[in-house]
């Protein structure tokens, strides 16, 4: 596993509710997602592919976004980081938001959606642990599913630290 400690912290946050607006108003309408699956597609295996591509497609292309950053930044990333940044919201999948559920979990901070065990709430606070359970019963690398588990709560795990910042820089 590659060393990332010495990488540059990166961008920083700044203005967190203008990122957050964004990306609520791109994800209104599925139809106006543009993920790039071509690409995204030769950074998994066969099994983590028909994964990903059961994603939504607005989640496909914040996945690709953040793929995209967190690889500028750290061109050098593993195989398992690429992967688990692309997959790493897979697990929202096993419950398809409606347009007024993916406002609320939106702009509802995951903190608080962890305690809150409801609908596409639940999901929101659990997608971390659901989406590695996914991924482990479809035969997927097991430090992707470790990367995915821990993308929300790093603790000292360097490449999931990595994952987290760009994620929530997205």
């Amino acid at each position: 596993m590659p060393d990332h400690s010495s990488l540059s912290p990166g961008p920083q946050k700044s203005g967190h509710l203008p990122g957050k607006l964004r990306r609520l108003s791109r994800s209104i309408h599925a139809s106006q997602a543009r993920p790039e699956d071509g690409w995204a597609l030769t950074q998994l295996t066969p099994a983590e592919a028909r994964l990903y591509l059961g994603m939504d497609a607005r989640d496909r292309e914040h996945a690709c976004r953040v793929t995209r950053a967190l690889l500028a930044a750290s061109p050098q990333a593993s195989p398992a980081l690429k992967a688990a940044a692309l997959l790493h919201d897979c697990g929202k999948s096993v419950r398809p938001y409606r347009v007024h559920e993916r406002v609320l979990v939106g702009l509802v901070p995951g903190r608080l959606a962890r305690l809150l065990p409801f609908g596409a709430l639940y999901v929101r606070g659990a997608h971390p642990l659901l989406g590695a359970e996914l991924l482990r019963h479809v035969g997927g690398r097991v430090r992707v599913a470790e990367l995915i588990e821990r993308h929300h709560r790093p603790g000292g795990d360097a490449e999931a630290a990595l994952l987290h910042r760009f994620d929530e820089l997205e």
